[in-house]
């Protein structure tokens, strides 16, 4: 094995409601109308992809650049308040970075995991993190995994990732890299997704070094 790569949402941070709820708020105040495929659509987008939506198929005034720096503030006010860490988030971080170079592929906005991670602590624990707003695709294209594997000069094969969320897991499957499951609570992935993980995992309180070792190719 390489590199282990995490993502950020669901994975390390219980987020997805408080990202749900900065988008609705920007629904509201711009005018547009939220719908009950929205949260799902957008689940895995880049920070471009995502404004576009809210802006195109929502209907929200503002353009998309101002409607992601909205969101982003609002997300991160939330975070300074409260940071919801994960159970065994800390834990997990810490025991696999003192085996493998870890890096962190997420469709956060650059601004929010800044954020996060120095309101955590691991800032210095992850070699290597890209945001999808910073490559062509968000996810469940591969780019976010793929830029991430290069940026530990990891072989995407030779790559642990760890994913929540349906997009997520396609993400890293369409990355060749070999998947760990961690079934978000709140928005539970897809069958045919979770298919495409070696390991599913109730949290990370299960994920180890031993764990991870036989999952090597």
């Amino acid at each position: 094995m390489d590199a282990v790569i995490f993502d950020l949402d669901g994975v390390l941070v219980d987020s997805e409601t408080i990202w749900d709820e900065a988008r609705r708020t920007v629904v509201a105040r711009g005018g547009g109308t939220w719908t009950h495929t929205a949260t799902r659509d957008m689940m895995g987008m880049s920070s471009h992809e995502w404004s576009a939506y809210l802006h195109e198929r929502l209907g929200v005034r503002l353009e998309p650049d101002e409607i992601s720096s909205e969101v982003a503030e609002l997300v991160e006010r939330a975070y300074q308040e409260h940071l919801p860490l994960l159970p065994g988030a800390l834990d997990a971080v810490n025991r696999l970075g003192a085996r493998w170079p870890l890096g962190v592929a997420s469709s956060s906005n650059r601004t929010i995991i800044d954020c996060v991670l120095d309101a955590s602590g691991l800032r210095d624990a992850f070699a290597a993190t890209v945001s999808s707003e910073e490559v062509a695709r968000g996810k469940p294209a591969p780019d976010v995994y793929l830029a991430a594997a290069r940026a530990l000069a990891a072989s995407p094969e030779h790559c642990v990732a760890i994913e929540d969320s349906t997009n997520g897991l396609l993400a890293a499957a369409a990355a060749r890299m070999i998947v760990v499951g961690v079934p978000n609570r709140d928005f539970p992935p897809s069958e045919d997704a979770l298919a495409r993980a070696a390991l599913v995992v109730a949290d990370l309180t299960q994920l180890d070094v031993d764990t991870v070792n036989r999952l090597g190719p």
